[in-house]
């Protein structure tokens, strides 16, 4: 079995690497349920700043909830046993992430005002950007989250 830290250092490469916050948490674990990284890069590709760059819900947090739906979800549309137990495992890890970064808006972790409109365009990955923005530890508090809890 591979190393706890391993996995965690594979989330946060993946985002220095040039993928958004979502596909880095999702594709570092998608293997463990059955699911291609190619793949996992794709589900995941929408979620990244904050949705969208709407800088709404983190894209961490999202992958989080892509990955409870992995491993929790159901694919029966009357087995309401199985859908409480995944948005149970979802709250559950809201609450752990806020908890972690005090916030679960994108907007909030990164300090930015409420006026500020976004662009739909992603910065240019430079050394400044990754001074500047917490996402890389935030990357890394959430797949340590999903790891200690989930895959341990």
């Amino acid at each position: 079995m591979e190393k706890e830290e391993e996995r965690i250092a594979l989330a946060v490469e993946l985002f220095k690497s040039g993928y958004n916050c979502s596909q880095a948490v999702v594709a570092a674990f998608a293997d463990l349920y059955g699911m291609s990284r190619e793949d996992a890069l794709r589900v995941s590709a929408s979620f990244g700043g904050g949705i969208g760059r709407m800088r709404e819900t983190c894209g961490a947090a999202c992958g989080l909830f892509i990955l409870a739906g992995l491993k929790f979800g159901t694919t029966d549309a009357k087995n309401a046993e199985a859908k409480g137990e995944n948005y149970r495992v979802v709250q559950e890890l809201a609450a752990k992430f806020k908890e972690q970064n005090g916030f679960l808006r994108c907007r909030d972790l990164l300090g930015l005002s409420e006026e500020k409109k976004e662009s739909h365009q992603p910065e240019e990955r430079t050394q400044q950007y990754y001074e500047r923005r917490p996402c890389a530890k935030i990357v890394e508090d959430a797949a340590r989250l999903w790891y200690i809890n989930y895959v341990k």
